[in-house]
This record gives structure tokens, C-alpha cells and sequence, in this order.
């Protein structure tokens, strides 16, 4: 059973079925997944979400290897605004390489440090509910929004390769922190 999680101006609601409609509605832009890995499929099929939803996220989170919410605002709790993952290993990445969390915002709503919130609300979970000992996740070196997020959360740059991405083959950073060192972070 995957928890609705909150924060002060978020609820992170667990993915459903019911999600699909909204996610589909939103998804397909190009602000949103330039930066994505290149297992979504673009342009994006009018059936993407549900087949997303349905065929890779809800088994995933049957088995406990990831956690996917929706992000959404407590302001309008029945809007979806964006979604955020965890994924035990390299559970969907086709290179094999291990990366634990993934999001997108909706453009309208990012720059205001909601994925931050999202983010540390995920973290959390990842290291003090699920007792993991080490995040790691993958961003595109021009994802300066991401690398904010992970530079904020103490994590550190461990290797630069390259990726693909939706947009094409990109520089790639990896960014990793430990369970010891969100702890120690949480206690200062």
C-alpha cells in the first residue's frame, strides 16, 4: 500500500487509473519531456497515459519496486500538476543504469519550488519509510532545474556520461546521496 504523502502546500496521491485522463491532458509537452529518457514515446500517443499507467506504473507498484504520485496543489486537490517516482534499481531504464526518482511539473507551476517540496517529501520516504541506504538519479546537463533540486538536497555529482533523452543524446549527470548523509542533513 502506497501512502498519500503531503507537504505544506502539496498531497502527493498515489497514481491510479483514474489519473489517466488528467495526466494525458498535461503530459504531452515538450517543456515537459525533452529532458525524459527516451522510453516515452514522442510524439506522444493519444492513448500514452493509460498504457503508462496501466501497463507499467500499477504493476511496478504491485511488485514494491516504485512508487508513483501525483502532484497536487492542496488548493485544488482533484488538479493534477505533475507526478514524481521512485524505482527500486534499474527498474524500466533500458541502459540498466540505476536512477530512483523522476518527475515533471507542469510548466505553468514550475520555478516556484513546488518539485523541491515534492522532492524532499520523496526523499524522505525513500531513505526513513523504505530504509534505502543510496538515491541516485540521472539528469541532462542542461536540466538546471533538476540539478538545482539535487544541489539543494546535498546530493553530489558522481559521473558525466552521455544519455538519451527525447530531445536526442545529451550530456548526462548523475547525482547520488546516502541514507547516512540525508540523516545527517535532516538533523542540522
Amino acid at each position: 500500500m502506497i501512502p498519500t504523502l503531503e507537504t505544506g502546500r502539496l498531497i502527493l496521491r498515489p497514481i491510479s487509473l483514474d489519473d489517466a485522463p488528467q495526466a494525458q491532458a498535461i503530459f504531452p509537452q515538450w517543456e515537459i519531456v525533452r529532458y525524459l529518457a527516451d522510453k516515452v514515446p514522442w510524439p506522444y500517443p493519444p492513448n500514452g497515459a493509460l498504457t503508462f499507467i496501466r501497463d507499467i506504473a500499477m504493476p511496478a507498484m504491485e511488485r514494491g519496486d516504485a512508487w508513483h504520485w501525483t502532484i497536487r496543489l492542496k488548493t485544488d486537490a482533484d488538479c493534477i500538476i505533475g507526478c514524481i517516482s521512485l524505482t527500486r534499481g534499474a527498474v524500466g531504464l533500458a541502459d540498466g543504469v540505476e536512477s530512483n526518482r523522476g518527475f515533471w511539473l507542469e510548466p505553468r507551476f514550475q520555478r516556484q519550488g513546488l518539485m523541491l517540496e515534492a522532492s524532499e517529501c520523496v526523499t524522505d520516504f525513500w531513505f526513513n519509510v523504505l530504509e534505502m541506504p543510496l538515491m541516485r538519479v540521472s539528469k541532462a546537463l542542461y536540466n538546471t532545474g533538476s540539478r538545482g533540486i539535487s544541489e539543494k538536497q546535498g546530493m553530489r555529482m558522481v559521473a558525466i556520461e552521455e544519455r538519451d533523452y527525447v530531445s536526442g543524446r545529451l550530456a548526462s549527470e548523475i547525482w547520488e546521496i546516502t541514507r547516512e548523509e540525508w540523516l545527517a542533513r535532516e538533523s542540522k
